[in-house]
């Protein structure tokens, strides 16, 4: 096993808890294959969008390594164009987009998220969200490297 993990962008999915624990094993099992951020957090830290091909190293809610992903594919649309099969690629059993824009909703103007941005974000169908679709190049709980 090739350990990058020191040289990689550390990602922590969600909030840290059963949350972030399911994502992790969404994410080792093939049901999630996407995930979203809102473009004002970027715009916040002073962080340029990913772009395909950038891998990062996502752990789990005790901050220890995970799995490595690498994009695939991302984009930056406004929350209202988001569709079903993006919601259902993020693979936390949202039945359609609508769903899926109500959880994301809901992260978005958290208090973790307020308190982390200084405000709370409103959130409209013009809100922009950066979508990216992954796949796993390694996965830390096993000794062998992903395909």
């Amino acid at each position: 096993m090739v350990d990058e993990s020191t040289e990689l962008p550390i990602l922590e999915l969600g909030r840290a808890g059963p949350e972030r624990d399911q994502g992790i094993a969404a994410i080792r099992s093939g049901a999630k294959t996407a995930l979203t951020g809102l473009l004002e957090i970027l715009e916040h830290d002073g962080e340029p969008v990913p772009a395909p091909r950038q891998r990062f190293m996502l752990v789990d809610s005790g901050g220890e390594p995970a799995v490595v992903i690498e994009l695939t594919e991302v984009g930056v649309m406004p929350i209202i164009e988001v569709g079903d099969d993006y919601a259902h690629a993020e693979g936390r059993g949202y039945a359609d987009a609508a769903q899926w824009r109500a959880a994301h909703e809901e992260l978005f103007t958290s208090p973790e998220m307020a308190g982390y941005l200084g405000f709370t974000p409103v959130i409209g169908d013009d809100t922009l969200v950066v979508t990216e679709r992954f796949r796993v190049v390694e996965d830390e709980g096993d000794s062998e490297q992903a395909s």
